[in-house]
């Protein structure tokens, strides 16, 4: 006879289940910023009390050209580089950087500036699909399994979007910034659409497709696009679509693409590039000249609007994005030499900074520890807290970079001009 057992063992179980640590890569990093496109993650099998003095590296492997940052589900990591004129999209084990796979996306564009040639947007991983991006405005939907393409769109060929360059005489080149530097801005998955940021003034800015199959779902606005990535979130009750253009911010509703509200932000170069920060029904924005600003979505009557709820001119921060995490805001200072910089995300003071970062930072949370990886390819580990600056330590195994780094299970996945690496951050 079968001994009885009780539900309560049974609940009991799961909770231990749940608790133990995780193993291998089941924490996907599967997109910009992250499992919530927040820089942020909970690991439950994790605490980063410190750095080791020497990581440990787990291994590496040759890179190109490109700021591009890699991304992580199912045992894949994708990242994007410069190979012979190509940006090329390559996918490889994440446990071993065997390669699996390499697809070309689009030709590389010429860049004079510090930042190099090569890709600047990061691919999205969703389900059995990759989501890349070119410079120059070549959009691919590639198989997980193969590289393999599955559908495609061109903004210059298909909506009049076309690359310009930083040398262009064009008085349009004046007018946008991702068709003068690139496209950086990464389209963002939502359910069964996928939000792009073409940035066409006459077939429009922000285009929705079937994620699936790359049929045109909506298009929205006439601005051009800057460099910042598109966020979604659900703001005054309504799921919506939320995109920092080269010339304002605004609101769309996922579903069906009407614009429900519109803030006008410029800056002399339409140089926003930071990701929006969503907190509930407020959208917080920087930017280098409007500085840090923090709006409140309302409804009523189905009329939307923005309400500024606080600003701090000071943080007129360049390309970095801040993060949130708990009621504090984290982001690199403003300027070519940056601070790192808490703030009060309900009135928008600073907290505390702390001086010695470079021209960019880029910050990603885990648990309570705050990953700041410079673009000198120094990473410190910074405790997430608003009294005050605490360090728990500091390496370095990258040269310069601009890419954000991707974290999975205690490993962290960063790339610099050369090489892309992984290094266990526990001991």
């Amino acid at each position: 006879m079968g001994m009885k057992v009780s539900p309560r063992f049974y609940f009991a179980l799961g909770l231990f289940l749940v608790q133990l640590p995780s193993t291998g890569f089941g924490a996907d990093w599967p997109q910009w910023r992250g499992p919530n496109r927040a820089g942020s993650v909970v690991d439950a099998g994790i605490v980063l009390q410190n750095l080791p003095k020497e990581p440990k590296v787990l291994w590496e492997l040759a890179a190109g050209p490109g700021q591009s940052s890699p991304v992580i589900a199912q045992n894949r990591l994708v990242f994007m580089d410069g190979v012979d004129t190509q940006e090329t999209a390559h996918c490889v084990e994440a446990t071993s950087g065997k390669e699996l796979w390499r697809t070309k996306v689009g030709p590389m564009v010429e860049f004079q500036n510090a930042y190099g040639e090569g890709p600047r947007c990061t691919p999205i991983i969703d389900e059995d699909r990759v989501y890349v991006q070119s410079c120059g405005g070549e959009f691919r939907c590639l198989s997980l399994k193969d590289g393999s393409e599955i559908w495609a769109v061109s903004f210059g060929e298909q909506y009049g979007a076309t690359w310009l360059g930083n040398k262009s005489n064009n008085p349009d080149a004046k007018e946008t910034a991702s068709r003068r530097h690139g496209n950086n801005g990464s389209a963002a998955v939502d359910g069964d659409r996928i939000f792009v940021p073409v940035g066409s003034t006459t077939k429009g800015t922000l285009i929705a497709f079937d994620k699936k199959t790359g049929r045109e779902l909506w298009a929205v606005g006439t601005d051009n696009t800057a460099y910042s990535s598109v966020m979604v979130g659900t703001l005054a009750g309504v799921r919506q679509v939320v995109h920092f253009t080269a010339d304002a911010l605004m609101g769309v509703e996922a579903a069906t693409g009407k614009l429900l509200w519109r803030e006008p932000l410029k800056t002399g170069a339409k140089r926003h590039a930071a990701t929006p920060v969503l907190d509930g029904d407020t959208v917080t924005v920087t930017s280098t000249n409007i500085g840090l600003i923090r709006f409140k979505i309302t409804a009523e009557g189905g009329n939307f609007k923005a309400e500024r709820l606080w600003e701090n001119t000071r943080m007129k921060v360049v390309i970095s994005s801040p993060i949130q995490v708990a009621g504090n805001l984290y982001s690199p200072g403003p300027g070519n030499r940056c601070e790192l910089v808490c703030v009060d995300a309900a009135t928008g003071e600073e907290r505390w900074k702390e001086a010695g970062l470079g021209d960019y930072a880029s910050i990603s949370a885990v648990n309570d520890g705050l990953l700041v990886l410079d673009s000198t390819g120094e990473l410190r580990l910074v405790r997430a807290t608003p009294t005050g600056y605490e360090e728990r330590g500091r390496a370095q195994f990258v040269g310069k970079t601009w890419a954000s780094p991707a974290y999975s299970n205690g490993v962290l996945f960063a790339k610099d001009a050369t090489k892309l690496i992984a290094v266990k951050l526990t001991e």
